[in-house]
């Protein structure tokens, strides 16, 4: 029967090893991006729902300033 030399064998372990690693790490890679997309889905409806809730209170032609909070009527 035939054997694969030391180094061979090494090598084959260890090349292995490190792909299953770097599957690994992709797997949970994907698993972390999927939660942010997640994330993202649920900051948008919650801002989404305060915007209608200003536009109701403002109007619909309100513009805020983001830095001061000061609302002012687009100018047409």
């Amino acid at each position: 029967m035939k054997k694969l030399e030391k180094e061979e064998l090494s090598f084959l372990q260890e090349a292995t090893s490190k792909l299953n690693q770097a599957k690994n790490a992709l797997g949970d890679l994907e698993l972390k991006k999927h939660q942010i997309l997640v994330e993202v889905d649920r900051l948008k409806k919650s801002v989404q729902e305060k915007e209608d809730i200003l536009v109701n209170k403002y109007g619909p032609n309100s513009v805020i300033n983001m830095q001061t909070g000061e609302v002012t009527q687009k100018q047409e």
